[in-house]
């Protein structure tokens, strides 16, 4: 089915977002880099609406569909600034895994909400899988991380919750509206958010003084990201958001790996089998359901 292809690339694009958005918050805040990062987006995503010809069926979308694509969209933008702020304090390896924990959070909601009740013994021991996993992945390596945990440990648990609200949001709003056009509306909201922050906190002389090389790195994440929501929002339009959101968070897979090439953050045994966990039960509930 195409929707698990879209799936399966939405989560190829949002591992590589993870580690160009590493390298490109070394010495960048991390509020002006969201801001630029979601900037891009809204370009990538604006061309793929003219590309489609979608951008003539903007006024025929119903005020419910709007209000909750544009719920989605803030939804977005609150993950967006905790997860980066946590990247930015901590490794990626350790921030990555606590954002996935949104999974969890997200496949009952979408059983209750939406009625995802097919196979459902098949999707609940996958999710009791994903949590297991995710729980030996963020365990502690050692004592002495204890003061640095307390400084990214509460902007990636946010960063969890609200990417779970957004997929469930966003599955309710985009109903009867061409997604790269809801893709666009969505990211109008999260860019709005964005630059009032960096503006409300004066940081916006930041901008002067922008590594060049970082900002290339920020511009291809963005480019990822653009790329990830694009087919991430055609396959909850399409599929289940129980299977959908699962594959996509498989993208913690390339995460880890390139942050173990270009970071050198070595993951320790706990953390594999955590890791190896919740690929077993993301893949079950891809392929069985």
């Amino acid at each position: 089915m195409l929707w698990l292809i879209m799936a399966a690339l939405s989560a190829v694009f949002a591992g590589l977002t993870s580690v160009l958005a590493k390298c490109g918050i070394r010495k960048t805040d991390s509020d002006v880099a969201t801001a630029l990062r979601t900037s891009v987006v809204l370009l990538f995503s604006c061309l793929m609406v003219l590309i489609v010809g979608s951008a003539s069926s903007i006024s025929a979308i119903e005020p419910r569909s709007l209000v909750f694509l544009i719920l989605s969209g803030t939804a977005t933008g609150a993950s967006w600034i905790c997860y980066f702020k946590a990247l930015s304090l901590g490794n990626v390896n350790k921030v990555v895994p606590i954002d996935k924990s949104g999974t969890v959070l997200t496949v009952l909601l979408a059983i209750l909400l939406f009625g995802e009740t097919a196979h459902l013994a098949v999707k609940l021991i996958g999710t009791a899988l994903l949590a297991v996993g995710i729980y030996l992945m963020i365990e502690k390596k050692d004592e002495g991380e204890k003061e640095t945990k307390a400084l990214w440990l509460p902007y990636a648990i946010g960063s969890a919750v609200f990417a779970a609200l957004t997929s469930i949001l966003a599955k309710i709003g985009i109903t009867g509206v061409e997604s790269n056009l809801g893709t666009a509306i969505r990211t109008c909201v999260v860019l709005l958010m964005a630059w009032i922050i960096v503006a409300a906190k004066g940081k916006l002389p930041a901008l002067r003084s922008l590594d060049r090389k970082e900002f290339g790195f920020i511009v291809l994440s963005g480019i990822c990201t653009g790329a990830s929501w694009l087919c991430y929002y055609y396959a909850i339009q399409n599929g289940d958001v129980s299977v959908v959101v699962p594959i996509d968070k498989l993208s913690i897979l390339i995460s880890i790996l390139f942050s173990y090439l270009i970071f050198k953050e070595k993951l320790s045994r706990k953390a594999l089998a955590g890791l190896t966990l919740m690929v077993i039960g993301t893949l079950a509930m891809a392929i069985l359901s």
